[in-house]
């Protein structure tokens, strides 16, 4: 089943000033054509730079925006009709989260529980599993206010599980948090698509992008400039870097051989090496070394180089997702806010 369809699927603001052609008020395309597909079971990762249009997007798919046009179907549910059982199968973690601060994590779980529609016992049987699920026993009794950056995500985290959804979405969910909470972070995330939930997410830090998700979706200027698996995607943009070592005195006739070669793109020599840009290292390097052993050339080492999604994104939009822009998510407030965590305040 598929979580996630769009098609066309478009958001124009309306702004003050008229079109200088047809003298009409003008309006801002925030998405343009957005055509997304997210598989069941899933992690999905949404990128791009501020004002992409990531969070237009993702406030449309969690019904909290409507769409200008394009048609959509979330969990099974079209986006325009039936907005109220999107919302019943979905869970959304804002960027900011939701957390009363003066009520402790584990009220907070038992009160998203119950705004879902659990009975208080079933609210708080959900919430004790949450609470050792998540390794929150040593704080969830303690005021949201005395909690830690990774505390707190974790805390909202569990309120956008409460009622067990379908389909998680998150928003810059490790923004700001140490390397030792994001990397805890990641495993939770891990152990809830392992139990069948659904996990789209947006993100500034691509390592989190490349080591989380199976599929990824990067916009730029409102449109998806790039969509496939990480690897893909690095494979796509500029292929495997192979670099083999060899004696100097071997190193002109080893060109010589693997020139031309099918899979390689380009060849180039440095005094003890021969580097290879290829399609894919698996293809290339299986039928390359035996050339070489066969025409009596030792191999001194071999070292295959993968591109980054940095190097992806860069390519792709032009520009690099600066620490700049990090920094000014982490300071920001999100989508949606003022929304509670997986959806608290719907009716």
């Amino acid at each position: 089943m598929d979580m996630i369809v769009t098609q066309g699927l478009c958001k124009t603001f309306k702004s003050k000033g008229k079109d200088k052609g047809t003298g009409k008020d003008a309006g801002v395309e925030a998405v343009r054509d957005v055509d997304l597909r997210v598989r069941e079971g899933e992690i999905y990762g949404f990128l791009g730079p501020n004002g992409a249009g990531k969070t237009t997007t993702m406030r449309m798919l969690t019904t909290l925006m409507a769409p200008t046009r394009g048609t959509a179907t979330v969990v099974g549910h079209d986006l325009f009709r039936e907005s109220r059982r999107i919302r019943q199968d979905i869970g959304y973690v804002s960027q900011k989260g939701g957390a009363y601060e003066y009520a402790s994590g584990y009220e907070n779980l038992v009160l998203q529980g119950r705004l879902y529609g659990l009975t208080r016992a079933e609210a708080r049987d959900k919430a004790d599993r949450i609470v050792l699920q998540f390794d929150m026993a040593d704080y969830a009794r303690r005021i949201v206010q005395t909690y830690s950056g990774g505390q707190r995500r974790h805390v909202d985290l569990g309120m956008g599980v409460m009622h067990d959804p379908k389909l998680l979405f998150l928003d810059e969910p490790t923004t700001g948090l140490d390397p030792h909470s994001r990397a805890r972070f990641w495993d939770v995330i891990r152990t809830l698509r392992r139990e069948g939930i659904t996990i789209f997410l947006t993100t500034h830090y691509l390592d989190e992008a490349d080591q989380l998700c199976d599929a990824l979706c990067i916009m730029d200027h409102g449109r998806v400039v790039a969509a496939g698996s990480p690897e893909e995607l690095k494979r796509e943009v500029s292929g495997d870097v192979v670099e083999i070592g060899l004696d100097p005195a071997n190193v002109a006739q080893a060109a010589g051989l693997l020139e031309g070669m099918g899979g390689v793109c380009s060849l180039e020599t440095t005094e003890n090496s021969v580097k290879l840009l290829v399609e894919s290292g698996e293809t290339v390097l299986p039928a390359a070394l035996p050339r070489l052993v066969q025409a009596g050339i030792a191999v001194a080492r071999v070292e295959m180089k993968r591109p980054t999604l940095d190097e992806v994104f860069q390519k792709v939009t032009g520009r690099a997702l600066t620490e700049a822009e990090i920094e000014a998510a982490a300071g920001g407030g999100g989508a949606g806010s003022g929304a509670g965590s997986g959806g608290g305040g719907w009716t």
